[in-house]
């Protein structure tokens, strides 16, 4: 505790304290650029491939929704020329 007194006694509050403000900072700066950016990265390619799933299942959805409304259509037709004859 006495080394702080003395480097401020030394250097004055305002260089001390800029000085650990620029550790602060540089300490922010590299748990940043070392810790989330990565996990970042890792997250954004997984949820581009899970937009990509999702949109894959949309497209099957309607696909197989279409597939159901034909079917149906089909049978309706089927029914109305039954009931003609």
């Amino acid at each position: 505790m006495n080394e702080l007194v003395d480097i401020v006694n030394q250097y004055g509050v305002p260089t001390v304290v800029a000085v650990g403000m620029a550790y602060f900072i540089y300490y922010i700066w590299r748990f940043v650029t070392h810790t989330i950016l990565p996990g970042l990265s890792k997250a954004i390619t997984t949820l581009i491939a899970l937009i990509d799933r999702v949109r894959m299942l949309d497209n099957d959805m309607i696909r197989l929704d279409q597939k159901i409304t034909t079917i149906m259509d089909i049978r309706k037709q089927k029914e109305e020329l039954g009931k003609k004859k």
